[in-house]
């Protein structure tokens, strides 16, 4: 027997169902990826902001700030207080700080940004599930590459001063990047491999990939960022 036209459209109905993605369940508390504005003086300048718990209840979270080119940068003194919504930035120039509050429905924060003795308002708009990637489980390096480099990148003419921080912790390679000419922000430096003499790492918050050799006690290598490679080479700090 031939099926009746409506329980064909049900049938239909039901594998699309099937097929159409979830939404994103709604916010209940703190938790999710964020979008929104500082309202530094004369404009609104925009900034994602993802937010997670840990077990047992810790919080983590990472900042991505467009204009500035810093994505997934993290946050620190991430807490959750009731309504009241904390988090900071350690390892930018002037100690930046969020504090805001949480509406009822648990779809905005709203508070002040403060920044080196200057407050400005800052406001956020739950969008979805947060976005944070876990950090890659890196070999450790040999002793050798551990330790402070600077280093000095000539960019158009403008010569920007670059300190390395190369460790192991916790049996695993850690290391941060530093620009002293561009506000002296502590960049996370991620995928660090060592291969013998050689050496690649990521610096995912602005893009960047360093890849070079340990010759005569520098690393000699090249610099790559938005589609252009530089010459890189890292001494000894003195610092």
């Amino acid at each position: 027997m031939a099926a009746y036209p409506w329980t064909w459209l049900l049938q239909m109905l039901t594998i699309l169902a099937l097929q159409t993605p979830a939404a994103p369940a709604p916010p209940t508390g703190p938790a999710g990826h964020w979008v929104g504005t500082i309202q530094v003086p004369g404009q609104a300048l925009d900034i994602e902001v993802d937010l997670a718990t840990r077990p047992p209840n810790t919080w983590e979270g990472t900042i991505t700030i467009p204009a500035q080119h810093l994505k997934a940068l993290p946050l620190s003194g991430v807490s959750v207080e009731g309504t009241a919504v904390t988090f900071g930035m350690k390892t930018v120039p002037g100690a930046p700080v969020f504090k805001g509050t949480l509406s009822k429905d648990a779809r905005s924060i709203a508070g002040d940004f403060s920044q080196a003795g200057r407050t400005m308002a800052f406001s956020l708009a739950w969008k979805d599930e947060p976005r944070i990637e876990a950090p890659p489980a890196n070999k450790p390096i040999e002793k050798e590459f551990e330790g402070a480099w600077e280093g000095a990148l000539d960019a158009g003419g403008n010569r920007l001063r670059l300190v390395l921080k190369l460790s192991n912790q916790d049996g695993a390679a850690t290391g941060t990047l530093v620009s002293l000419d561009q506000g002296g922000v502590e960049l996370p430096a991620s995928s660090i491999v060592q291969a013998a003499s050689h050496l690649t790492m990521t610096v995912p918050t602005i893009g960047g990939t360093f890849e070079g050799e340990l010759k005569d006690g520098r690393l000699e290598g090249t610099w790559a960022q938005g589609g252009v490679s530089l010459p890189l080479v890292f001494a000894r700090s003195s610092r």
